[in-house]
């Protein structure tokens, strides 16, 4: 299985294929990988059922996560990756249409990095995910620990 730089946890796939297709057209070519629930996510993460065969392999740079996602919510996946110390130095963007009060406090409680309401039209959506993308993969240093898998402990 090949690294995966980008991961976007997203149930929409219209919203899933724009942030990519906004990605790639700002010349962000990074490896990102879909997956369109949290509780993927979290398999994804820990290495486990059909991504097992990740073991010993680095984790993403940065995770795009939807707060309104089926099986696992993106405020569950987010407190699970913040509680556990080998995820909880990677770095957290929730990309969400909730511009809810509530939603907003508790990301930032439980440790999201940034928090971005989704644009409605495709320029101004295309625009932050390219500036998501610029910032968190090129520009944002995290330390070394962060970014290597902890399989021993997954």
């Amino acid at each position: 299985m090949q690294e995966v730089e980008i991961l976007l946890v997203e149930d929409s796939p219209e919203d899933a294929e724009l942030t990519v297709s906004s990605l790639k057209k700002h010349h962000i070519t990074n490896k990102v990988l879909v997956v369109e629930d949290g509780e993927e996510a979290l398999d994804f993460l820990f290495a486990r059922g059909k991504f097992s065969e990740r073991v010993g392999i680095e984790q993403p740079k940065v995770v795009l996560l939807d707060l309104k996602l089926p099986k696992v919510s993106g405020m569950e996946v987010l407190q699970v990756m913040k509680s556990e110390p080998a995820l909880r130095d990677i770095p957290v963007v929730i990309l969400t249409s909730s511009q809810e009060s509530p939603d907003l406090k508790k990301a930032y409680r439980l440790g999201v990095n940034s928090y971005v309401v989704k644009p409605v039209d495709f320029e101004s959506f295309a625009s932050a995910v390219s500036s998501l993308g610029m910032y968190w993969l090129l520009l944002n240093k995290a330390p070394p620990e962060a970014i290597s898998a902890s399989s021993s402990r997954l």
